[in-house]
This record gives C-alpha cells, sequence and structure tokens, in this order.
C-alpha cells in the first residue's frame, strides 16, 4: 500500500520597511539609484564608522508585532551574525537572535475548514546586506552597496502551514497588515518583501518532523506555490528510493521549475552571534506601547465591517476594495467628497479593475487621485457627459490623472442638450433608414437600437442616449 505523505511548512519573511533613512546611518532608502550611492562609511562596513539605531524602525517592528497579537519584549537588544560573503561588507550582518523585538504570536487565515491560526515564532529586526549582480559576458560579480543597510523585519512563522494554499493565504494576509500599517509597500518583484520556505514531509500520523530544507529565490505568489510542489515531490522521492533528505540551503529557478543545492543548512552556532558591542539595549515602556498602539490604523478585518454597515455596496465589491489599501483610500476619499459610494465603487470595480488587469498594474499602482474620480461622477450625475464618453475620459484619468472637467471642456465632449438641433438630426436618420422605421412599425423593437446608434454616430457620442430613443419613439409614433 503506498505511504501517504505530509507537507510541514514554516516561512521566514523578509519585509523592507518604509523608513526614508537605512537602519542604522542617514542613508536614503530609496530603491534604484545608480549603484553605490545611497552608501556611507557605516553601510559600507568601514573600520572606526558607529552605528546609530533608526528609531522609527523599532516603531514599525512594534506596530507589526501589535498586529499580528506578539508579545513586545521590553528589552530587547542586537547581536551580531558572523558570516562572509561579498554582499556582505561589514563580515558580519547586525540582527537579534536572543531577544527579538516581537515574539508568540499569530494570523488568522481561511483555509478550506474555515479558519485556521498561524503562529509567529518571532520577528525581528536586522539590517539588509548589499546586491551582487552577475556579469555573464564578462564572468564576474559586481557588488551594489545602495540596499545594505536599509531596514528589515524578518516575521518567522511556526512550522503550521500544510498547503501551497494555506502558505499563500498566510502571506496575504501578512501583506495586507504591514501595507496598512504603512509599514511596507511589500512588492515583491523590487524585494521589499521576500520569503523563504522551510519544508519538509513525513508520513501521515508520524509526530516527528522530517529533515527540512530552506528555498530562498522566491519573488512572487506563484513562484512559492511552483517550488513548495516541486520540493515536497523531490523529497518524496527520495524517501521513496530509501534516501535521507539532507538539511541544506536552495535555491529556485522558476524558469526551469526546479531547485538546487546552494550549501548546507546552518544552525545558529554556525553564525557565532554575540551581543553588538556598538549598539545599546533597546527599552520600551509600557508608555511607548501604548503610544505605537494608539497610531495603529483600522486594519482590514475592521474596515470590512465598517463598510458594510456604513456603504450600501455589495460584501463582492468591500471584499476587493480592502483587498488594497490603496484602493480603499481612494474610495474613502472619493466618497468624502460625492457621497456616491455605490457609484464610486462602480468605477473601481468595473473600468478601474479591468484596466488594471489590461495593463497589468496592481491596485498599489492606481494614479488618478479621489478629487479626479468625484469630479468624473458628477460630471455623469449633471449629465454633461454622456456614460460612454465617461469612459473615454476615464481612460485618460487612469493613464496620468487628467482633470476630466479641463478635459472635457477641451476636446468639447459635453452631452448636446439643444433639444431642436437633436430632433433635427434624429428626422434625418428617420428619414435616411426607411427599412429600420419599417421593422420598427411592424414589432421588432431592435430596430429602435439601430436608430439610437446612427443618431449618436451623427452627433459624435455627443448625445444622451436616454433622451435620444425617448425622441425617437415619439417621432415614430
Amino acid at each position: 500500500m503506498a505511504r501517504e505523505y505530509e507537507t510541514v511548512i514554516g516561512l521566514e519573511v523578509h519585509v523592507e520597511l518604509a523608513t526614508k533613512t537605512k537602519i542604522f546611518c542617514g542613508c536614503t532608502t530609496a530603491f534604484g539609484g545608480a549603484p553605490n550611492t545611497h552608501t556611507c562609511p557605516v553601510c559600507t562596513g568601514m573600520p572606526g564608522s558607529l552605528p546609530v539605531l533608526n528609531k522609527q524602525v523599532v516603531e514599525y517592528a512594534m506596530a507589526v508585532g501589535l498586529a499580528t497579537n506578539c508579545n513586545i519584549t521590553r528589552h530587547c537588544k542586537f547581536d551580531r551574525k558572523n558570516y562572509f560573503y561579498p554582499d556582505n561588507p561589514q563580515n558580519y550582518q547586525i540582527s537579534q537572535l536572543y531577544l527579538p523585538i516581537c515574539r508568540d504570536g499569530y494570523v488568522e487565515i481561511e483555509n478550506e475548514e474555515g479558519s485556521k491560526r498561524v503562529g509567529i515564532h518571532e520577528i525581528h529586526m536586522e539590517e539588509d546586506a548589499g546586491k551582487l549582480i552577475h556579469d555573464e559576458d564578462t564572468n564576474c560579480s559586481l557588488v551594489d552597496y545602495n540596499r545594505s543597510g536599509v531596514p528589515l523585519i524578518e516575521i518567522v512563522s511556526e512550522p503550521d502551514m500544510r498547503s501551497a494554499e494555506e502558505v499563500i493565504a498566510y502571506l496575504e494576509k501578512l501583506r495586507l497588515i504591514i501595507q496598512y500599517l504603512g509599514a511596507s509597500d511589500c512588492k515583491l518583484q523590487e524585494g521589499s518583501m521576500r520569503a523563504d520556505v522551510n519544508l519538509s514531509v513525513r508520513e501521515v500520523g508520524a509526530k516527528e518532523y522530517g529533515t527540512r530544507t530552506e528555498m530562498k529565490n522566491l519573488n512572487s505568489f506563484r513562484a512559492i506555490a511552483r517550488a513548495i510542489a516541486g520540493e515536497r515531490s523531490r523529497q518524496i522521492a527520495l524517501l521513496e528510493a530509501g534516501e535521507a533528505v539532507i538539511q541544506e540551503t536552495r535555491r529556485w529557478d522558476d524558469a526551469k521549475e526546479t531547485s538546487y543545492a546552494m550549501r548546507s543548512k546552518e544552525d545558529a552556532q554556525d553564525y557565532r552571534y554575540f551581543p553588538d558591542p556598538d549598539l545599546t539595549p533597546v527599552y520600551i515602556s509600557d508608555a511607548w506601547i501604548e503610544e505605537v498602539k494608539g497610531r495603529q490604523p483600522e486594519l482590514r478585518t475592521e474596515k470590512m465591517k465598517r463598510y458594510k454597515e456604513e456603504f450600501d455596496i455589495p460584501d463582492y465589491d468591500i471584499e476587493i476594495i480592502t483587498g488594497s489599501k490603496h484602493m480603499a483610500d481612494i474610495f474613502e476619499a472619493c466618497v468624502a467628497i460625492c457621497n456616491q459610494p455605490k457609484k464610486v465603487s462602480n468605477w473601481l470595480m468595473v473600468e478601474t479593475l479591468r484596466l488594471l488587469k489590461e495593463k497589468e498594474m496592481d491596485p498599489e499602482d492606481i494614479r488618478f487621485s479621489p478629487e479626479n474620480l468625484a469630479k468624473l461622477i458628477g460630471l455623469t450625475e449633471q449629465k454633461v457627459i454622456n456614460s460612454t464618453v465617461a469612459k473615454e475620459v476615464f481612460e485618460v484619468m487612469f493613464e496620468n490623472n487628467a482633470d476630466p472637467e479641463k478635459y472635457v471642456e477641451e476636446k468639447g465632449l459635453k452631452t448636446v442638450n439643444d433639444e431642436g438641433a437633436l430632433r433635427k438630426t434624429i428626422e434625418e436618420v428617420i428619414a435616411a433608414n426607411p427599412q429600420s422605421v419599417e421593422d420598427y412599425k411592424n414589432g421588432k423593437d431592435k430596430a429602435i437600437g439601430f436608430l439610437v446608434g446612427q443618431t449618436m454616430k451623427a452627433m459624435k457620442g455627443k448625445a444622451d442616449p436616454a433622451s435620444v430613443n425617448a425622441l425617437l419613439r415619439e417621432l415614430l409614433k
């Protein structure tokens, strides 16, 4: 009888914090920039330079810890993690091993059976390393230290997840919490959120965990799901063949859908951790925790509940809109201006989502302002423009945040409300289409649609379709 296996997964999630400067120096954390221009003696590890802790890093770490039900360590400190690698200029990384800032938390995720609690073992603060760029033409590696010293929190889960679906649900939940807090933009493609997957398999019913491997280089949810499936199959194949799984760090190649060994997996003792002598311990008072707690924004769960009570929009709309902090902000600001929640929701759910999908953009990339969306809704409500023109204007607004009122004025897109001009055009259309007129009089109601279309064409789209329809029927009597 074939043996059944269970997958056991824990995650180490690295999140770049949205501070303006690095964790231990005043260099900018802005993404990009020419190589090695966002650097100074501290973040390039020059002898004699001394680190100074960025207070905002501590507050962001506390905010994430509070939002994920962690205990805040009142007395925490930094340690040196010693290892040599070209992108690590000091030959050690400043991190937290013994007294991390947050411990023993959890987040609730939804799975097939309902909801499940995934434990968070700890959250610690640390500095990022630089970036190696491998140049295949010259067969050498170049180092960019712009990222060196960018502040990170590492969120270490318990091994509570059992499938790729649970892993993605956990990551989505974490990402939304952190985005709502404003602690990070969590863009996987830019590396501001990175997940390492620790995975082992064991026979169903077994109490002991199997030997785990760690997988790196996972920069999309799709890559994470594929890596989990690939590593599960690889480990099961080894066990079925009577071979042992080796504890190691593996690199996932998403293009080839395979992983390969990078190095044997180190344990804490391999890094020779010791307290960093250049940094004083951090003392966190109850008053400081209360201050950070008092600044915590409304998170998604509370926001969904409030939207249901406050705005008369469908549950599905609420789920999609609150699924992006940026979209929720646009929705609320726009509703505050125009007091039309259903109209705002419709523009976001239909035209916005369509264009985001078409242009392969994320909701966080939306550029139009709430003020301009409110103006567009006002133009359609007052029948200054019709729905067809409104869609055209919206596309321009979506692209470059154009002012709808100015655009309509400049392009001469206002609806023609001159009944005399409209009546004259309709009479010309009726005269030019006797067959359609005959069809309509013979009970073929669809013929009116053709005549409306011809009128709109003659009016260059600048008429109100409902008015055209009403006047056509009146004249055809």
